[in-house]
């Protein structure tokens, strides 16, 4: 094989053959591509696309990079979930302990956050002890005395992914859908997960901007998923707005505790019990205990202090809090029409909450806390959002990624938008 063949055949439009993507992801991956040829094969990927084939063919080449997890050893089904990310979306953190308490396995693999979306290891590095670095051994320990672990995806896990990921993030071409679409399930089912349920954002705040991009994505990942035997749907969710009311890592959690014991916002609630409820349905536990009854009787918060327990957590501890606080409020009445995502996460990242670069720090008490969400009536000087960082300096800087983000109109009609806006598989 020669790279400057593969490179031409996919420039000029061409289809290329499974040997030509296992050499040239197994050869990039040993170091024998040159980074500036893997930099043109990707962007002669994002100009001329890839045939299911080939995405498919890509994907299991990224799988075979590194090892594969297995769950032989557990008593029940495995199921799992994932999202594209966006601003305050915690569902993780009670999904799987409800998804656990209705008798599924979960074992989610999950990710930091980078720029103005969260991540899920962030959140729960906020809870006292907690660790997310696990061997697989004690990711089987955790599942098998609690029925969910939500822990960090080791170096042997589609080490092609990885290189890759990185090389796509400095040349241009993060944009490509087979190239997103693969990077997520080659590492989705190397995890070796029986099912997956698929949380595709729509929105400002999410990667994928408009429906059509974002049903293209999850068409793409379900298909993968299915040729490779793995029971995959997706869902395509709004993150127009913030999900909930929380935007940060502590106050994350706080939120999702609040899920746990029955109550917190509904958006947050609502898509819990109805990724839930796919996540058994895929497992083929669609007759097992419903994940809204888990949320309400405890049991769901049993599994989630026994999982964060297992993990060196304390579920009891108090959780970080931010040294500073600022109110931003209603300049008239009215109602809230717009409360953009992607201004509430740049500004929960400015104080604190986020970072630049993998390697920066974050504050585990930063973040927002939304008082209204659009369609909600506000009365002029009332708090809309409470901004928290453990250094005054930072709001000035987060107030500017607020300007523009809100919008009130003093005659509108309240008329909130779905949450679930369409479904794949």
């Amino acid at each position: 094989m020669d790279a400057i063949d593969v490179i031409r055949a996919k420039r000029d439009g061409g289809e290329l053959s499974p040997e030509q993507i296992d050499w040239a992801v197994a050869a990039y991956t040993r170091g024998e591509i040159a980074e500036e040829q893997m930099s043109s094969l990707a962007m002669a990927i994002l100009l001329n696309g890839m045939s299911r084939a080939e995405v498919s063919r890509w994907t299991q080449a990224m799988i075979d990079s590194g090892e594969r997890m297995h769950w032989s050893a557990l008593d029940r089904p495995t199921t799992d979930k994932h999202s594209t990310g966006g601003v305050g979306d915690k569902i993780t953190l009670p999904l799987a302990p409800a998804v656990a308490a209705c008798g599924a396995a979960v074992p989610q693999l999950s990710g930091r956050g980078l720029g103005h979306t969260g991540g899920t290891l962030d959140k729960l590095e906020s809870i006292p002890g907690w660790r997310a670095s696990l061997s697989t051994i004690e990711m089987l320990d955790v599942l098998n005395s609690t029925g969910a672990v939500v822990c960090a995806a080791g170096d042997g896990l589609a080490p092609a992914d990885r290189k890759l990921y990185a090389l796509r993030d400095v040349t241009g071409t993060v944009e490509s859908i087979p190239l997103i679409a693969s990077s997520i399930m080659s590492k989705k089912i190397a995890e070796g997960t029986g099912a997956l349920v698929l949380d595709v954002k729509v929105g400002s705040g999410a990667f994928m901007k408009t429906h059509r991009d974002a049903r293209d994505l999850a068409e793409t990942m379900v298909a993968i998923g299915t040729d490779h035997g793995v029971r995959t749907i997706a869902l395509l969710t709004a993150m127009d707005r913030p999900l909930g009311n929380a935007v940060g890592n502590a106050v994350e959690v706080a939120e999702s505790l609040e899920v746990l014991s029955g109550g917190g916002p509904s958006d947050v609630v609502d898509l819990t019990v109805a990724l839930a409820r796919e996540m058994l349905a895929a497992a083929g536990l669609s007759g097992a205990k419903d994940p809204a009854d888990a949320l309400r009787d405890g049991s769901a918060m049993d599994v989630w202090r026994r999982m964060i327990t297992a993990q060196g957590g304390d579920p009891h501890a108090p959780l970080p809090v931010a040294r500073e606080s600022y109110e931003f409020t209603a300049p008239f009445a009215g109602v809230l029409t717009r409360l953009d995502a992607f201004g509430v996460g740049v500004a929960a990242w400015r104080l604190g909450a986020g970072r630049a670069r993998k390697e920066d720090p974050v504050s585990f008490g930063a973040g927002i806390i939304c008082h209204a969400k659009p369609g909600d009536k506000v009365a002029e000087g009332a708090p809309l959002l409470s901004l928290y960082a453990d250094d005054v300096a930072r709001f000035p800087r987060a107030l500017e990624a607020l300007e523009g983000a809100v919008e009130i109109v003093e005659d509108a009609v309240p008329d909130p938008s779905p949450l679930i806006l369409d479904r794949v598989g």
